[in-house]
């Protein structure tokens, strides 16, 4: 089991009408997310939205937080609960 270790789980979903790659989340990526979801305020989600996408999309870690401003919320939104289903993060916030 130990070569399984850092073996990296991924597909392809649609955001924007194009494909994004995305990876299920590490264990250790999860509690960093339920770490940054403690916080309930309106600037907090949006920090967490981009801990989800930095996390999860290939090539995310590369985007400002300028450049994920630029994308419409509900794309972002969608794109996020898709990861958090994704990577069976169950009972986490909806669109988180």
């Amino acid at each position: 089991m130990k070569y399984l270790v850092g073996k990296k789980i991924s597909k392809k979903v649609d955001f924007m009408g194009d494909k994004v790659e995305i990876k299920k989340l590490t264990v250790n990526e999860v509690l960093k997310i339920q770490e940054a979801t403690k916080n309930t305020s309106e600037e907090d989600q949006i920090n967490t939205l981009r801990v989800i996408l930095r996390s999860a999309v290939v090539g995310a870690d590369e985007l400002s937080d300028e450049d994920i401003a630029t994308f419409p919320l509900e794309e972002l939104t969608s794109l996020s609960a898709e990861i958090v289903k994704y990577s069976g993060m169950v009972g986490a916030p909806e669109g988180n």
